[in-house]
């Protein structure tokens, strides 16, 4: 029969189609797989474990703040490179691809606007731009922020997502912006006035050992890893293991670092709720 002379295999050439990328995103605490359109829907939240992944700056401005309020401070300052820092890129070359990247001049968005029709400034750090890290033009744009709340006597809310901690391009003049946020920070509290800080995931370094860790009200996220040195560093310096949850929200609660957890869903009615406790134990 003809059935039996055939060859054993056939080989059939399918010609390859496009497939659209980037449809797929990997929860990095269950390793989960999620569609993007899903999880943007969910405020970039993970539907199976609940890890809060990072917003840009642009859209932390529109979850907190009401449609049309916001005013941008100080966007025209950009950082220059005082010690000339060559490495595999330079300093130059690595702003420059980070602007490309993301649309940022530098890694922090300030601004004032109203949260409920309350008045309100804000400063958000951006994770993509240098690991969020603060430079002299970052350092200079949250001083301005809190400058300008203070001379409103308004609150000020900086939600800080860094992993840079201060900018080694920068050397000196990154680490000097610690002491002038938290001296700006000062003036703001001896006006009586209110400071949210709000910690995601990650804030680490020399953010968090400043603006960050200084606040009337310090609010973070769930899961978000938040200290100075990261755990694996700690755990290779003193040869011990650390316990379980180390450095997480739910960790410094317990321990007494942060005031509260918060889901993204219902930040921005928290932070209207301080923001009014805050006027009414003022009057």
């Amino acid at each position: 029969m003809v059935l039996f002379g055939r060859k054993k295999y056939t080989l059939i050439t399918i010609k390859k189609k496009d497939i659209p990328t980037g449809l797929w995103s990997k929860c990095p605490e269950c390793a989960v797989p999620m569609y993007r359109k899903e999880l943007a829907d969910n405020l970039n939240v993970c539907p199976k474990c609940g890890f809060h992944l990072s917003l840009t700056a642009a859209e932390r401005v529109k979850l907190l703040m009401d449609e049309g309020t916001f005013v941008e401070h100080d966007s025209d300052l950009t950082s220059e490179d005082p010690l000339n820092f060559k490495g595999p890129k330079t300093y130059r070359e690595k702003l420059k691809a980070d602007q490309k990247a993301t649309g940022l001049r530098e890694a922090v968005l300030t601004g004032h606007g109203k949260i409920f029709s309350q008045d309100a400034v804000v400063a958000v750090t951006d994770s993509r731009f240098i690991m969020g890290s603060m430079g002299s033009v970052v350092g200079e744009r949250i001083t301005r922020a809190i400058e300008y709340a203070t001379g409103q006597k308004c609150p000020v809310i900086i939600v800080s997502g860094s992993g840079g901690g201060a900018r080694m391009y920068e050397g000196v003049f990154s680490l000097m912006q610690m002491a002038k946020t938290c001296g700006a920070l000062a003036q703001h509290h001896k006006q009586g006035l209110l400071y949210i800080s709000v910690l995601t995931n990650p804030t680490m370094a020399g953010i968090m050992a400043s603006f960050a860790g200084v606040g009337d009200v310090i609010v973070a996220e769930p899961k978000a890893l938040i200290g100075f040195t990261g755990p694996r560093v700690i755990e290779q310096t003193i040869r011990q293991k650390l316990p379980e949850g180390f450095q997480r929200s739910e960790f410094l609660l317990a321990h007494g670092l942060i005031d509260m957890i918060v889901e993204r869903q219902n930040l921005k009615k928290v932070l209207i709720q301080l923001i009014e406790f805050s006027n009414h134990q003022s009057t």
